[in-house]
């Protein structure tokens, strides 16, 4: 970037002392043609015709001279705002909005002297579509990286995605730079790169709702999820999640950000905490001795919620925890196998008996 950033105000500034001395030349060219007019009308005696012909030429020529002064102008400015572009996606500018600002128009290739005074400007856009792709296949191979780890998960990469299906609702004015996007003259390269970050955004922003922090510091499991042994009837017996055990008041965390909804008795799962995390996902954390929260409150990804305990359907101190998706009942291990990448994405007792328990059949 400080290379490419070095080039262009190097070379706008050539341009512009090109443009400025292909000015003056036409300027002078113009006197001279002018007082060259002059001489001969005095010499020869020709024409007002003569002389209106030569004054055209001088017209035209000064034409010519703002022609390749605009020219110069519109392509340093967008080799400007390419490069400003570039700079917000490196420096993980976040906000749509903004980039959307940014976004370059296409500019197209001047004619004649104008094309030679731009030239060098022509080399720094070439410099810059190349980065630009190369950042544009950055962000693509992320997104399918991370649509990769979803899909481990037993989850749609779609799920995270805002639905262009159904349609309405109050009319509300989009400003022109959100709306920037949509336009034809974009520049269609520079275009791509921003399609391409937004829809990994968009997948990243909803990551956060997939749960990536452990529940506990020390995870360890004395009870897997599926079917198993009923440890109070002894018969076959649907788990709906993972026992985890530790000591008395050991802290819980929420795995992902979300809000707060059941926190208090629930039967089976004794004191329980259960916290929607967004796109059909949801988290519960039952057998609390202690519970920290209070429903339809926001809580962050890693904060204390609750303390563990054996309350309920327990034969021992333990978490029983579980991840749901549509109101299922999903398997929580491999969302804490990747927890690390996730957690990357979205950044930013004293007893005998194994402790095992949860409600009966749920």
């Amino acid at each position: 970037m400080r290379r490419i950033r070095i080039g262009l105000k190097t070379q706008v500034a050539a341009a512009g002392a090109a443009a400025i001395l292909f000015c003056g030349s036409a300027v002078g060219v113009a006197q001279m043609t002018g007082m060259g007019a002059e001489t001969a009308d005095a010499a020869t005696g020709s024409s007002d015709a003569q002389v209106a012909h030569m004054q055209s030429k001088v017209a035209a020529m000064r034409a010519d001279m703002e022609a390749v002064k605009r020219a110069a102008a519109v392509h340093a400015m967008q080799m400007e705002r390419r490069q400003a572009f570039l700079a917000a996606v490196l420096a993980g500018e976040d906000d749509p909005k903004k980039l959307a600002a940014l976004l370059p128009q296409e500019v197209g290739t001047p004619d004649g002297t104008a094309a030679s005074v731009v030239a060098p400007l022509q080399t720094v856009a070439g410099e810059q579509g190349a980065l630009a792709e190369k950042v544009r296949a950055a962000t693509e191979a992320r997104y399918k990286n991370t649509a990769r780890l979803i899909q481990k998960l037993g989850l749609s990469p779609q799920r995270f995605h805002v639905s262009p299906g159904a349609m309405g609702g109050p009319y509300e004015p989009v400003d022109a730079a959100a709306a920037k996007a949509a336009e034809g003259d974009t520049d269609a390269q520079f275009k791509a790169l921003f399609l391409s970050w937004k829809k990994l955004d968009q997948l990243e922003q909803g990551v956060i709702a997939i749960p990536s922090q452990k529940p506990v510091d020390d995870v360890k499991f004395t009870s897997s999820f599926g079917v198993r042994s009923d440890p109070f009837r002894g018969t076959a017996a649907m788990h709906s999640g993972v026992d985890i055990p530790g000591s008395h008041g050991s802290a819980i965390y929420a795995t992902a950000d979300g809000i707060i909804g059941r926190a208090g008795w629930a039967g089976g799962y004794g004191n329980l905490v259960e916290i929607e995390h967004g796109k059909g996902i949801q988290t519960r954390y039952g057998h609390l001795s202690k519970i920290l929260v209070a429903p339809n409150t926001r809580v962050k990804r890693g904060q204390l919620i609750a303390l563990m305990g054996s309350t309920g359907r327990s034969t021992g101190c333990h978490l029983h925890y579980e991840v749901r998706v549509d109101g299922r009942a999903v398997n929580p291990i491999p969302f804490m196998q990747q927890s690390e990448y996730l957690a990357d994405v979205q950044q930013h007792a004293d007893t005998a008996k194994v402790a095992l328990g949860g409600p009966l059949n749920n």
